[in-house]
């Protein structure tokens, strides 16, 4: 870490005598980007005294790019939780290990025999790990009808029309329970919480849309689902809230499991007596064989058995009469895509996936996300990084148990920025003031366009992490993380963590 060396044996003794003297002679002495430094360094010293966090804690590394050299190592090792900027470095290893054009292939494929219009045997759609699989998100990619009405006309067009077997999601891939241990239960049900499966589809989300009541405390009833999901049954205690309060709906729900209870309110006077509210599918390979069998029932290909899922943790059945034959392959959209849509809008599902997907590559034996994280870590470390501290419990830090410290996060944020796949990657990483989540942080100051950072928060929990642009043009790494800050003090965090933001672009990298 950085520090002053002029005349400070002889200013230690003088500060035993009249020490504010030399307070004011030390400010003197000290060079601008010092100043810079300090000032940076009492600002947080006063954020940490402040009733917002007195019980809790701030940490802040800022470490110069090119050379790894710290420059401000405050709390820096104390392993702290990070929230979701935690994806920063899963998604850069996924750079570094997969490259920048890698993409996901999910197949539709059959076994047995088509004769005279009758497949005898069974149609596949077996999953790869792709998060987007029949997302919204990128423009020149199949959404989820479009996805279906493609692999429909795939299945016609081999002269099927009868299937005398099952349409499976074939998710084994991966035969592991794949949520981490330590998510929330909480979370589960919601869209946020939504688990991985080697099959994933529609980002493994549905919504559920609500009537509110004619008055506050009214019940809500349940309209439907988009996508239709009747093999679902819900619990429903949802109420009626004030207009304008926006969305307080917990679903609570849990992996391959087919009751969910909502809970919570909605408010009143929404366009068209409506509101909707985003949950997890509890079995995505299940509802991709689903609503492909319902998709083909619709086109007069009949079906002679229910559709079923594979893998994800559920017992291995024997269901295969032989070789399997591709009928189309899916591409995903290329890595950097992905990558930028996961810091951008902080998706916990496109983390997962990048970290399980990563991992496999870098060892073809792992099974589980212990072993995905094991793996990344190890991959850091052989590049020099010290991980004393690094915790991580899955790839997108929405597990509570989860911590690192600062110093990792800046250590390998400046690791990645001597990568030959950094200009990529640091295109994927949003602008404070600008885009992503951070479009609103530090607004019309020094800091909004001079930044790049990934924002993470989880209940008590405020971090940011990224890069920014010092006084000089030198490229530095930062993290700042914010554990335990008193309830009722999130204004308050910003405008300090806003202030912050300016006082790193105040930094010189000399």
């Amino acid at each position: 870490m950085r520090f002053i060396p002029h005349f400070s044996a002889c200013l230690f003794i003088l500060t035993l005598f009249c020490p504010f003297r030399v307070y004011a002679f030390w400010q003197d002495q000290l060079p601008a980007d010092s100043l810079a430094i300090q000032h940076l360094i009492r600002q947080v010293e006063t954020f940490q005294a402040s009733p917002s966090v007195r019980f809790g804690s701030v940490a802040l590394s800022v470490r110069r790019v090119r050379d790894g050299e710290e420059f401000i190592g405050y709390n820096a090792h104390l392993s702290l939780p990070s929230a979701s900027t935690l994806k920063l470095i899963t998604t850069a290893t996924a750079l570094a290990v997969l490259g920048p054009t890698y993409t996901y292939k999910t197949i539709l494929e059959y076994d047995g025999k088509i004769k005279d219009s009758v497949l005898t045997g069974n149609l596949y759609i077996r999953g790869t790990g792709d998060p987007s699989l029949g997302s919204w998100r990128f423009p020149n990619y199949y959404d989820l009808p479009s996805l279906l009405k493609s692999w429909s006309d795939d299945v016609r067009g081999a002269g099927i029309r009868r299937i005398q077997g099952m349409v499976i999601g074939d998710a084994s891939l991966y035969n592991d329970l794949t949520t981490p241990g330590t998510w929330p239960f909480g979370d589960l049900g919601n869209y946020y919480g939504a688990s991985l499966s080697a099959l994933n589809v529609n980002e493994n989300l549905f919504r559920v849309f609500f009537r509110p009541g004619k008055s506050i405390s009214a019940p809500a009833s349940v309209l439907r689902t988009d996508p239709l999901l009747p093999y679902l049954s819900f619990r429903n205690t949802v109420t009626t809230d004030a207009a304008n309060t926006g969305d307080q709906v917990n679903i609570y729900g849990a992996p391959f499991m087919n009751q969910q209870w909502l809970t919570g309110k909605v408010p009143l006077g929404e366009p068209a007596n409506e509101f909707s509210v985003k949950g997890s599918l509890p079995d995505p390979a299940y509802f991709a064989a689903y609503a492909l069998q319902n998709q083909l029932i619709q086109t007069n290909i009949t079906i002679s058995s229910p559709p079923v899922s594979l893998g994800g943790g559920l017992e291995t059945i024997s269901v295969s009469v032989g070789k399997r034959t591709i009928l189309s392959e899916h591409k995903s959209p290329v890595l950097t895509e992905l990558v930028q849509q996961t810091n951008f809008q902080s998706i916990n599902l496109y983390a997962e996936a990048l970290l399980r997907t990563t991992a496999l590559t870098l060892n073809k034996t792992i099974r589980s996300t212990d072993a995905s994280v094991e793996a990344l870590t190890t991959f850091w470390k052989s590049k020099g990084v010290d991980v004393d501290g690094f915790r991580i419990r899955d790839g997108s830090g929405l597990s509570t148990v989860g911590s690192l410290t600062a110093d990792n996060m800046t250590g390998i944020l400046c690791v990645m920025g001597r990568e030959k796949i950094f200009p990529q990657f640091y295109e994927t990483i949003p602008t404070v003031g600008q885009s992503g989540t951070v479009r609103n942080l530090a607004r019309n100051t020094a800091a909004a366009g001079n930044v790049r950072a990934k924002s993470g928060s989880i209940e008590g929990v405020r971090a940011y992490a990224g890069y920014f642009t010092a006084t000089d043009g030198e490229r530095m790494s930062f993290c700042v993380l914010v554990n335990k800050f008193t309830p009722g003090y999130n204004r308050s965090v910003t405008n300090e963590l806003e202030k912050i933001f300016v006082g790193l672009v105040s930094l010189s990298g000399k």
